[in-house]
């Protein structure tokens, strides 16, 4: 079986897991939108703050939800908008996968100037294209790199890295992989087996496009991967 469109959460926790090396032992890390704290365990070297808003649970009957949520290892629970910490408090902020659901990503990015000390990181994955999930707080499908290389800027910030993760024919991958689910969920029925064999013969397609076809990533992409400092 092809592995097109398989590696989309796998590079943005290397990419996550790498970037977090480069924050220089001791210093405080601010995870912005931590919610159950997936990379607190790579945040020994750090001290390590959790902030959520808190009120997504898990449960909901539109479009990807978890199930379940726990929320119990925060340390703060505020609006994003107005964390309860002073100016210039910590040395790193981590915001992963949270910026499209944000009704307010710029003012976001504006509070993470207000806490972040000078020369201090700023770690932001986000989706450059998704599904409704964790609705009812999804508010944006994705952010291009535009969105950064003006907002960072205009906020002080110095972007030190701007990686993106996968490519167009990824994505398209990554998608037919869920047509099997989406048709049972949507449909009520499955795919026929001819069906299957037919969506395995365009993921090979893929597969060869996408090893050909990188610069594709312009168009489309699972995500874009940040890391920038304050001035």
């Amino acid at each position: 079986m092809p592995k097109v469109g398989t590696t989309n959460a796998f590079n943005r926790t290397e990419w996550i897991k790498n970037s977090l090396k480069k924050i220089p032992e001791g210093l405080t890390l601010l995870d912005v939108g931590a919610g159950d704290s997936p990379y607190r365990q790579d945040c020994s070297h750090l001290k390590y703050i959790a902030q959520d808003f808190g009120k997504y649970d898990g449960k909901g009957d539109v479009g990807i939800q978890m199930g379940d949520w726990d929320n119990s290892k925060l340390d703060i629970v505020s609006d994003i908008l107005n964390i309860p910490l002073p100016d210039e408090s910590v040395d790193a902020i981590m915001c992963t996968e949270v910026f499209e659901h944000i009704p307010d990503p710029i003012r976001a990015i504006t509070e993470f100037n207000r806490l972040l000390k000078p020369r201090g990181y700023l770690i932001i994955t986000a989706p450059f294209c998704s599904l409704t999930h964790f609705a009812p707080y999804h508010f944006y499908t994705g952010f291009n790199r535009f969105f950064y290389e003006k907002f960072l800027p205009e906020n002080d910030f110095l972007i030190l890295e701007l990686e993106c993760n996968g490519n167009y024919f990824e994505y398209l991958a990554q998608e037919i992989r869920r047509v099997g689910t989406v048709a049972k969920l949507y449909t009520g029925s499955a795919i026929r087996i001819q069906d299957k064999i037919f969506l395995k013969g365009v993921l090979r397609v893929l597969e060869r496009l996408s090893k050909k076809g990188e610069k594709s990533s312009e168009l489309l992409n699972y995500g874009i991967h940040v890391f920038a400092q304050k001035k």
